[in-house]
Formats: C-alpha cells, sequence, structure tokens
C-alpha cells in the first residue's frame, strides 16, 4: 500500500511536467517579434503607429517583417521622421502595407505570382516562382508560425505605391 502511494505521489508530481508545454500558447505576431531581436526597429515603428493591440488581435495576419538591416537600408532619417507624431498616417500606410489579411505559408504560393491585397488597401506583387519576392523584397525567412498568423522576414521595406 505504502508503495502504491509513493508510485501515485510521483506520478502526480510528474503531470505539470509531462502536459506543462500543452499550457504554453505560442506567441503572437508581436511577441514573437520583440523576441526575434532582429526587429526593434519595427516593433517601435509599430508601438509608434499605436498597431499592437490590431497585431496582437486575433488575425490572422500574414507579416512581410523588415529587419532591422532593411530599415537601415532608407534614406538617412526617413525611419526618425516616420516615428515622429505628425507623421503617424504615412507610418501606418507603410506598415499596414507589409501586412495581408489571412494566414498565407510558402507552401500555398510556390511556383505562383500573385498580387495580394494589403491592410493598407494597396496590392503586393508576390513571386514565389524562384525564392519569394515581395514587390523589391527578397522574403529571407519564411514561415515564422504564431497564435494569430504568419510572419515571412523580408531583407527591403517595401513602400505603397
Amino acid at each position: 500500500m505504502k508503495q502504491l502511494r509513493l508510485s501515485l505521489i510521483a506520478t502526480l508530481a510528474a503531470l505539470p511536467l509531462l502536459f506543462g508545454g500543452l499550457a504554453a500558447k505560442a506567441a503572437d505576431i508581436v511577441d514573437t517579434a520583440v523576441e526575434a531581436g532582429q526587429f526593434k526597429t519595427l516593433v517601435a515603428a509599430v508601438e509608434a503607429a499605436e498597431l499592437v493591440e490590431t497585431l496582437k488581435g486575433d488575425g490572422p495576419f500574414t507579416v512581410f517583417a523588415p529587419t532591422d538591416e532593411a530599415f537601415a537600408k532608407l534614406p538617412e532619417g526617413t525611419v526618425e521622421n516616420l516615428l515622429k507624431p505628425e507623421n503617424k498616417d504615412q507610418l501606418v500606410a507603410i506598415l499596414t502595407y507589409h501586412v495581408v489579411p489571412g494566414k498565407i505559408m510558402s507552401g500555398d504560393i510556390a511556383g505562383k505570382t500573385a498580387d495580394v491585397e494589403t491592410v493598407q488597401g494597396g496590392k503586393l506583387a508576390v513571386d514565389a516562382m524562384d525564392g519569394v519576392k515581395v514587390d523589391d523584397a527578397q522574403v529571407i525567412t519564411a514561415d515564422i508560425e504564431t497564435s494569430n498568423g504568419v510572419i515571412h522576414v523580408i531583407d527591403t521595406v517595401v513602400l505603397p505605391k
């Protein structure tokens, strides 16, 4: 009986370890970007544009996320200028041009070209015939799944036409 009780106690003690992963919730788009560490400029821009709550929402969203290096390619002073409160509308337009409603994985578009409508209202030219290009940006890492969509990392900031 004592052996059974000890075995039962050991089993109950191990349950949180066995099922702990089930309770863990996948991070949303914003938290995933913050954790990655290569999107500091993007995260600052999303905060300045007051889009954090939107991108933490249910989605799903497909985000073409420019790295800090991509933002650094913009002409000097561009990012600082966009982050000013008086330029919020322009910043929102640029950021929402990087977001497509729905969850589009690279396998969904492989071997295809398409113009996809963005949250901003413009159309991104997607070319997945040889790798994936979005307007003038190359997707350098695809299919980072989040709890509310997917992130595709791009090497250039794309601007609405």
